[in-house]
């Protein structure tokens, strides 16, 4: 069952125990204000079937607000409740009319907020709070006199610039080896195997695993400080006998115990245990390193070692993501726990700018693995400047040449934002260690750490845009100025850089 949320209370009608009112510049009574609920309600209760039946749900505002708090403040779920109870601010968000000294719901009510929004949802979300605060940025710190057309625009309607890159989400995995992977799957087989025979105990004798020889053994080798090729081999084909000998442990006791007594979890893992030892026997056969669809974690077999070949971390474990920056504001175009070739999501991120804005953009700024011929190819009919050099005989004029690589030069400059965005993301907020376990929740997690980020370059959006136009508008009212003083002046008022004078 659910009900519908109230409309927006304002501010001075919050009841407060002690006296006083909220004040309406704080972030987040501003943040309540901006954020369209109502819109995302529509679309949050059709997940609900009104059945009429137990307690009501809570509301969409609960919900996201909750989500939303959480990222911003990068606290866990028992946290968060705490601080939403003791902070009225924190309550006016949520849509409470007064002050409540308890607490709100259940910490793992948070795993079901995720689980409800999902990723399509929550991308809609996103995409919404983005678009609503880049037009009030534009209102905000256009000049009196400035139109809507980009100035350095010519003579087609292009206008705009495209930021486009790809990252990867890691988990919150330990590090995964063949040896590490078959130690872990051991000792969950042994669990289920105490679980199987738990109704059997006193009726039969327990199946042998072997289990302090085999973590002797896996010991051994994993603190070995140089371990050569065929030793190895050798601790793998013994965590590969004990493995075998356990599920097959389990194949026998399933005749006279059901698998039902098992918990949902137990009997996931042990579909994963079967899977991860049919990879790694293979492996070892064939002598290989590689394979499709590579678990690396039984807790979380959705997720996927990632190539990315950075210093330090060539390999990551969790999902790729290819996002669009546009003034600030990002875009999350694609979710994959699998490895793709971002390339690939050029013109797809490029028609989702033309959907959204009515046009197509002036610049794509991205790095040499999106300029391949077909992006190339579609740029230009489109009349779409794709950064970096072109391709073919560099030109035989000097200037030209040196024309070319300041161009490049500046486009390098210009792709910088985007990958700021990542560091933020990774380093402020939860984009460096997704906590969730599920794929979906994961998937959540991800963009609501969008949506925290989006919202942040509104609110100082808010704090400069102000200063930013007035200073626009006195360059631009000195008749001295040049034309590219002029630009630059109107530039750096969009962008919400810092400007000196």
């Amino acid at each position: 069952m659910y009900r519908h949320n109230q409309r927006q209370i304002q501010f001075e009608d919050f009841d407060l125990p002690f006296g006083g009112k909220l004040r309406s510049d704080n972030r987040w009574v501003r943040m309540a204000k901006f954020i369209p609920w109502e819109e995302f309600e529509r679309d949050y209760c059709k997940s609900f079937k009104d059945s009429g039946l137990g307690p009501p749900a809570k509301s969409v505002r609960v919900a996201l607000g909750a989500l939303i708090i959480k990222e911003r403040l990068g606290t866990s779920d028992e946290e968060t409740v705490e601080q939403i109870r003791e902070n009225p601010y924190l309550q006016y968000l949520l849509g409470y009319k007064h002050y409540k000294d308890e607490r709100p719901f259940d910490p793992s009510l948070f795993v079901y907020f995720r689980k409800r929004f999902g990723k399509k949802k929550m991308a809609k979300i996103n995409e919404a709070i983005a678009c609503k605060a880049m037009e009030e940025e534009k209102k905000a710190t256009r000049p009196p006199d400035d139109s809507d057309e980009d100035p350095s625009a010519g003579p087609s309607s292009n206008r705009g610039k495209l930021l486009v890159d790809a990252t990867c989400t890691p988990a919150d995995i330990t590090f995964p080896t063949d040896l590490k992977m078959l130690n872990t799957a051991r000792e969950k087989s042994e669990q289920i195997i105490d679980i199987l025979h738990g109704p059997l105990k006193g009726m039969q004798k327990k199946p042998r695993t072997y289990r302090k020889i085999a973590r002797k053994a896996y010991l051994s080798a994993a603190k070995s400080k140089r371990l050569s090729k065929n030793k190895m081999r050798k601790a793998l084909r013994k965590q590969l006998g004990y493995l075998k000998r356990n599920l097959k442990a389990i194949d026998r006791l399933s005749a006279q115990t059901p698998l039902t007594i098992l918990k949902p979890r137990y009997y996931k893992n042990l579909l994963v245990i079967h899977e991860v030892y049919r990879q790694q026997q293979w492996l070892y056969d064939h002598g290989e390193t590689r394979i499709a669809d590579r678990i690396v974690s039984i807790s979380q077999p959705h997720v996927r070692p990632i190539k990315r070949g950075k210093a330090g971390a060539p390999t990551e474990f969790g999902a790729k993501i290819s996002v669009s920056l546009i003034d600030g504001f990002s875009f999350v175009d694609r979710i994959s726990w699998d490895a793709y070739n971002e390339s690939a999501d050029l013109i797809e991120q490029i028609e989702a700018y033309r959907s959204r804005f009515g046009c197509y953009p002036q610049s794509v700024h991205a790095d040499k693995i999106y300029r391949t011929r077909a992006n190339r190819k579609f740029c230009k009919k489109y009349g779409i400047r794709l950064s970096g050099p072109p391709l073919g005989r560099p030109p035989a004029s000097a200037e030209k040449q040196q024309e070319i690589k300041e161009q490049t030069r500046q486009d390098e400059l210009d792709r910088i934002p985007i990958e700021g965005k990542f560091g933020q993301g990774k380093r402020r907020f939860n984009l460096g260690r997704i906590m969730s376990k599920l794929d979906i929740t994961s998937e959540a997690a991800i963009l609501v750490a969008f949506v925290v980020m989006n919202l942040e370059k509104w609110l100082k959006g808010q704090f400069f845009g102000p200063f930013f136009t007035f200073m626009a508008a006195v360059c631009a009212s000195v008749r001295s100025v040049s034309p590219f003083e002029e630009r630059s002046a109107a530039i750096w008022c969009r962008s919400g850089s810092v400007l000196i004078v």
